[in-house]
């Protein structure tokens, strides 16, 4: 299978990974984007492992999930001072 950009791909030896949509191809290795929302990086003495894939099966994850701030210490209330008797 020839890795091209754009190519939607599964991986045989991980398909727990779901589909792949490769993202950059360099004379080295390509990377891809798997659904389980992991981008990872595959040698290229390893792409006959890589097979064709239908691109509806590919689930982008979202550029922007919202993200909730959780504060790890609770918010502290100011000391009032007493007016001198």
């Amino acid at each position: 299978m020839i890795i091209k950009r754009g190519n939607m791909v599964s991986h045989a030896g991980a398909i727990q990974w779901g589909t792949g949509k490769v993202m950059e191809v360099a004379a080295l290795k390509a990377t891809i984007q798997f659904s389980d929302g992991i981008i990872r990086k595959i040698a290229s003495s390893h792409y006959t492992i890589l097979h064709p894939a239908d691109p509806a099966s590919f689930v982008p994850i979202p550029g922007s999930i919202p993200v909730v701030k959780v504060r790890a210490t609770p918010v502290r209330k100011k000391k009032m001072k007493q007016p001198a008797a």
